[in-house]
C-alpha cells in the first residue's frame, strides 16, 4: 500500500529569518494523523536567511540528523564538537542524557536549505555522542547510499534504532527497482526535484509511505535527489 504525504499538506511557519515545512506534529503545528511514521519523529524542511539560526538550545534522547540540500550550517554543541555541514555531509547527534547545539548560517549572502531529522531512539538515557561523514555524489548517482544505520554497515553514520537511511541521485534514464525486506516499511521523501515512485510522481517536499510493499522502484527522475527511510 501506498500512502502520500504531499508537500503543499505539510505544516507551515514562516518566522522571517525560518521558512519551515514539517512533515510531522511539530512545535505549534499539531496533526494526530502525522505524529510519526514508525521510529521517524521528525522531517523538517528548513530555509534559513543568511547570517541566521539557532541559538544554544538543549535536546534529550533523540537521534538528530542533519542534512543539507544547499548552503551550510554551522554547528556547535556542549560536547565540545565545532563543524561546518555542507551538502554530501549526514550529520548524527545522539541526545542520550542532554546535550545543547547551535545551529547557524554562516554565509552573509546564501540561504542555506536542508532537512532536519528526528529518529525516536531505542534505548534512553545512553551518553551523548556525535559523528559526521561525506558521502561523494558518485555513491549516490543512479543508486541508493545507505548513509545512517544501526550498525555503521558500509561506512554509514551509526544511529541507535533500527532505522536504515538511504538517499540517492536520479536524473533521466537513471532508475532503481529493489525488492524490499518483508515486515518493514519505507518512508521516500524527494527533497528535490521530482521522481516517480513506485509509479507515482512526486514532486520536491512530497513523501510515499510504503507499507507491505514487495518492491521499491524509483525512475524518471528530473534532477531528484530522495531519501529513503527503512523502519519497522
Amino acid at each position: 500500500m501506498i500512502t502520500l504525504r504531499k508537500a503543499d499538506e505539510r505544516g507551515h511557519a514562516n518566522h522571517g529569518w525560518l521558512d519551515s515545512h514539517f512533515s510531522f506534529s511539530f512545535a505549534e503545528y499539531y496533526d494526530p494523523a502525522h505524529m510519526h511514521f514508525g521510529a521517524l519523529r521528525v522531517i523538517n524542511d528548513d530555509r534559513i536567511a543568511p547570517g541566521m539560526g539557532f541559538g544554544m538550545h538543549p535536546h534529550q534522547d533523540m537521534e538528530i540528523i542533519t542534512y543539507v540540500l544547499a548552503g551550510a550550517i554551522e554547528h556547535r554543541d556542549s560536547m565540545g564538537n565545532g563543524s561546518i555541514i555542507r551538502p554530501g555531509n549526514v550529520q548524527r547527534m545522539s541526545a542520550g542524557t542532554g546535550v545543547r547545539h547551535s545551529e547557524f548560517n554562516p554565509s552573509q549572502s546564501e540561504e542555506t536549505h536542508l532537512l532536519q531529522i528526528w529518529i525516536m531512539p531505542g534505548v534512553k538515557g545512553i551518553a551523548p555522542s556525535y559523528e559526521e561523514k561525506i558521502f561523494a555524489e558518485a555513491e549516490k548517482r543512479g543508486q541508493l547510499r545507505l548513509v545512517v544505520s544501526p550498525d555503521a554497515e558500509q561506512g554509514s553514520v551509526l544511529i541507535h534504532q533500527d532505522v536504515r537511511l538511504y538517499v540517492g541521485l536520479f536524473d533521466g534514464d537513471e532508475a532503481l527497482v529493489q525488492a524490499l525486506p518483508a515486515g518493514r516499511k519505507q518512508y521516500v521523501h524527494v527533497a528535490r526535484g521530482q521522481l516517480e515512485v513506485n509509479g507515482v510522481v512526486l514532486q520536491a517536499g512530497d513523501a510515499a509511505m510504503l507499507t507491505q510493499e514487495a518492491q521499491l522502484s524509483l525512475q524518471h527522475g528530473q534532477q531528484a535527489e530522495v531519501l529513503v527511510f527503512d523502519l519497522f
